[in-house]
């Protein structure tokens, strides 16, 4: 589970959606080393919690983490042999209605500059393993499983 250091919107639960820390309480946390990658995210601290992945690798488990581009790229690094798909939005109209759906009252600028970084985003796709399109969820879910299934058998 990824933790952050914003506020939860009023529909977000700590321990389900994120794990909701202060920033002294983030950046504690990552000063001694608790976090496989974090990054500064729009003004707000996210990351993801290396003790909690590191106990279900060590106990055999697969772990899932969702986290945008340079996080992939940095649980790639922390991580050897993980396997990283992207998953992008079927268009950008598509994402600009996801965003818009998420937080009704973003700034039009604001709105810019995250279809703007998507992007930049989906030209680093080559960088994956693979690269889905999320435009049927329950189809994405089969595929990414599929994937995974592979992939455990060829390791």
């Amino acid at each position: 589970m990824s933790a952050t250091d914003r506020p939860p919107r009023p529909d977000e639960v700590d321990g389900v959606d994120y794990r909701f820390l202060s920033r002294a309480e983030f950046e504690a946390l990552r000063d001694a080393g608790g976090f496989l990658e974090w990054f500064d995210v729009y003004g707000d601290l996210k990351g993801t919690p290396r003790a909690p992945v590191e106990e279900h690798l060590a106990a055999g488990q697969d772990v899932l983490i969702e986290c945008d581009v340079r996080g992939a790229l940095a649980l790639r690094d922390a991580l050897p042999g993980a396997f990283v798909a992207f998953i992008r939005a079927p268009s950008r109209d598509e994402q600009r209605a996801r965003l818009l759906h998420r937080e009704p009252d973003m700034a039009p600028e604001t709105l810019a500059r995250r279809l703007a970084e998507a992007d930049e985003e989906e030209r680093q796709a080559a960088r994956f393993d693979a690269t889905l399109v999320n435009d049927d969820p329950d189809r994405v879910v089969d595929e990414l499983v599929a994937l995974l299934d592979r992939e455990r058998r060829r390791a």
